[in-house]
């Protein structure tokens, strides 16, 4: 199937410097002193709502005392594929710990009504030609991408050694006997010799601090947490008829919210949308995976594809190749690839280039905004949806019913923006512009602590290494280590996420690999009767200093997005921001491990029996 360029509003049409002001003003009147402090994780009266599980009932069973090779702290995408890596380089001795029911992760927790896959699913859903599996339609509802990740556990051997409903409180390390010695919620005390942090980056909701949060006393949950309950249907069949009598809140408008708002709007008496800063959000062809195009596939399909897409959504077209993916995260270089196309392919330098795609990158937001007012019908309405930043300032969404559902006269929106969020919640309801608004019940679609403070997100009490040192206290300022992976002073232990490595558009695809470079160190060790593996003190700065020297500055970029969880609120060079990558691109990061491991010598770590 051809891949045609968009209908953008040509260049003359739009004033870019106009543009660029309004922008500037909007990410001002959106910033806020403190930052992600804004938000906050579960605590008080929620805390026991966020650490319970709706969906699976808490099994009883007697605490696990043993000596493992490797303990997977995570059961969702990452620590899958770490697992399938180590059960391919023959470790079979280890455990995947989660606080859900089962794997699944992200995919586990999050059943709210329309909830899909916001990315291609041929290259998000990993393994595809391994597992023998093909996903029904381009976007993947949740409950296929939840079964999916079932589906590898069990087909990789590794399901039924997993510990669910089991928290991790400690991990330490024994200097004398080298292992890491874990203890849980469940009373358990493991000894690993090998530790993986395969977290997720969307594994701790977060609540926005609102004063008087407390005072409520409706219904209150995060999109995370649904309960259907309270507002009837199921995950499978999500008719909300119990919410017909209610008047509802949601906070967010945001990937979760996108998908949630069109099934809200659809049955509660009354809806009401509080906005902080809008997405941009495009249509959503989803058809059905074409019988005839998989029976055309070749063996490497899909990492050719997932190759075509990290091109297409972090790099840039070669003249001639076609886009095989098609959708919103594609649109400017598809577009861009075109011009230059039919230009002949001039030369560029580095600054023209990025000038030409800046000017794409515009013209693509303005289409996005004029989607926006050709669909909804109240003109303020359609103003206050606007997307008014730069493409990527926050995730690019796509959804056919969302806009639409602001035409219903049961749903308002309330852009809170002015007052950076809801200004106060009391007994009845929330207060907003000065008005106050009773309200049966509040759901917060407010994410997930992705890019603070990395205790905030692990929830972990203790993580110490040698000498008694905190990992908390050690990455303080951001991560050291060497291939992202590893760090000094803390042996055994391996780090899956955005970890100075190499970035991916397809985020199962880049764990994957960091599953896969873990899997080898731990197998390599394995098989030569080590007890002890970290990187050198020297090796790591070494790394370290070679990662910061070929790092594409964004710092400018970040000054003018909007506040979101891809900088932490608004922070410049936040220490844990999302887009970190290797500067040098994809390839060059994975042959960097690649000459690494076929070198065969594990340079860089000290290696001990």
């Amino acid at each position: 199937m051809t891949c045609k360029p968009s209908t953008l509003p040509p260049e003359m049409e739009i004033d870019i410097p106009v543009i660029a002001a309004k922008y500037a003003e909007e990410r001002g009147r959106r910033l806020q002193s403190d930052g992600g402090h804004k938000f906050v994780r579960p605590i008080g009266v929620f805390e026991g709502q966020y650490a319970a599980d709706p969906h699976t009932p808490l099994i009883q069973r007697e605490p696990v005392t043993e000596t493992i090779d490797v303990i997977i702290l995570g059961a969702g995408f990452s620590g899958i594929l770490t697992a399938c890596h180590l059960t391919d380089a023959g470790v079979s001795n280890f455990r995947n710990v989660d606080l859900a029911g089962d794997f699944g992760g992200v995919w586990y927790w999050n059943r709210y009504p329309g909830i899909q896959c916001d990315n291609d699913s041929y290259c998000y859903l990993p393994l595809l030609e391994e597992s023998d599996f093909m996903p029904s339609k381009k976007f993947s509802d949740g409950g296929e991408i939840y079964s999916y990740c079932k589906y590898l556990a069990k087909k990789f051997g590794f399901h039924d050694r997993a510990l669910f409903h089991t928290l991790i409180t400690s991990l330490i390390w024994d200097e004398e006997e080298k292992y890491w010695l874990v203890a849980t919620n469940r009373g358990d005390s493991i000894r690993a010799r090998f530790v993986v942090m395969a977290t997720g980056v969307l594994n701790m909701p977060k609540l926005p601090n609102i004063p008087g949060i407390e005072e409520f006393e409706g219904k209150i949950f995060h999109t995370a947490r649904w309960d259907y309950s309270y507002t009837g249907g199921s995950y499978e069949n999500p008719v909300l008829d119990k919410l017909v009598d209610k008047k509802v809140a949601i906070v967010g408008t945001g990937a979760s919210a996108i998908q949630a708002i069109p099934n809200l709007g659809k049955y509660a008496k009354q809806l009401y949308v509080l906005q902080r800063t809008p997405s941009s959000v495009d249509e959503r062809p989803n058809p059905p995976t074409d019988s005839a195009w998989v029976e055309s596939l070749k063996p490497g399909w899909q990492r050719e594809r997932k190759a075509n897409f990290q091109r297409a959504a972090m790099e840039f077209f070669q003249p001639g190749e076609q886009d095989q993916v098609c959708d919103i995260w594609t649109e400017i270089s598809r577009d861009l690839a075109a011009e230059l196309q039919a230009e002949g392919w001039p030369e560029l330098s580095p600054q023209q280039f990025a000038a030409r795609r800046e000017v794409v990158d515009y013209r693509v937001m303005e289409r996005l905004r004029r989607r926006v007012e050709s669909v909804v019908d109240d003109p303020q309405t359609a103003e206050a949806l606007k997307p008014y930043y730069r493409f990527l300032c926050k995730r690019p969404l796509s959804n056919n019913e969302y806009y639409a559902t602001f035409n219903q006269p049961n749903v308002h929106l309330i852009d809170v923006a002015a007052t950076r969020g809801v200004q106060r919640m009391n007994v009845g309801g929330f207060i907003a512009q000065g008005v106050e608004k009773e309200v049966d019940c509040m759901i917060f679609a407010s994410g997930f602590e992705v890019t603070s403070d990395l205790e905030r997100r692990w929830g972990i009490d203790v993580v110490q290494g040698r000498n008694g040192q905190s990992i908390y206290d050690y990455w303080r300022n951001g991560p050291l280590t060497l291939h992202g992976i590893m760090t000094h002073g803390f042996p055994n232990q391996f780090f899956l996420g955005y970890i100075q490595g190499g970035l991916n558009a397809t985020t199962t695809e880049q764990f994957g690999r960091q599953g896969y470079h873990v899997a080898y160190v731990i197998s390599e060790a394995l098989k030569r009767g080590l007890n002890f593996v970290q990187p050198t003190r020297e090796a790591q700065e070494a790394y370290v200093r070679h990662f910061q020297e070929v790092e594409v500055d964004t710092s400018q970029f970040q000054r003018e997005c909007t506040p979101s969880y891809f900088t932490n609120e608004g922070q410049v060079k936040a220490p844990w921001a999302l887009f970190r990558g290797y500067g040098l691109g994809w390839d060059a990061f994975e042959k960097l491990l690649q000459d690494w491991r076929d070198a065969g010598t594990m340079e860089g770590l000290e290696l001990a029996r």
